[in-house]
């Protein structure tokens, strides 16, 4: 057992190693969201675009800012995102609320525009992503891995289509996220429920 998982928090429950009990969002996004599998397209596509800003930073700077993202990037409505012009870039690289490095924000528009093209040529980004896995979902609880071979496979086939900011650890990260690969600790309240 891992030392790291082992700590029961006030609330009596036991939680993977990274989420911390100081930060209600953090608690809530691994309680509710991590690991859930997720088959929305719209909801997809906000986390790949927001997993491609946490390149360099923590996860949980991200989710911090998430309600600020979505509110500049209108919600993540991707025809949208895929129309943002040189004056919308200016705005949302000033905006104090985001991640402000522009070079993610410029990535985020062509990113938007490739994810655009997988859904009309697969009919969905879920789609999409399940070939990959044949729609099984991989078991796989080791803190120490950050990218493996189906992570590689596909940041190699987004990086094909165009898409940037998003190498096999970003890839993997995501997978874990959106529930293709369950990684919750097997100390943790969640585990149980992958199974």
């Amino acid at each position: 057992m891992n030392e790291k998982t082992m700590k029961t928090w006030a609330d009596g429950r036991i939680r993977c190693w990274w989420c911390k009990p100081s930060n209600p969002v953090y608690i809530a996004y691994h309680d509710e969201e991590w690991g859930v599998p997720l088959h929305d397209d719209h909801a997809l596509y906000e986390l790949l675009i927001l997993e491609t800003f946490q390149a360099g930073l923590s996860w949980e700077c991200v989710l911090n800012k998430r309600a600020r993202f979505r509110e500049v990037y209108d919600g993540f409505d991707i025809e949208k995102g895929c129309a943002y012009d040189e004056a919308k870039i200016d705005a949302l690289t000033a905006d104090p609320g985001i991640i402000r490095n522009r070079r993610k924000i410029i990535a985020s528009v062509a990113n938007s525009r490739v994810i655009r093209a997988i859904q009309a040529e697969f009919g969905s980004l879920d789609t999409y992503l399940l070939s990959f896995t044949k729609g099984e979902t991989i078991y796989e609880c080791r803190p120490e891995i950050t990218v493996s071979p189906l992570s590689d496979t596909i940041a190699k086939d987004l990086k094909k289509r165009g898409i940037t900011f998003c190498g096999s650890t970003t890839v993997y990260a995501y997978l874990q996220a959106i529930g293709v690969i369950q990684a919750h600790s097997p100390e943790c309240f969640l585990y149980r429920d992958m199974h």
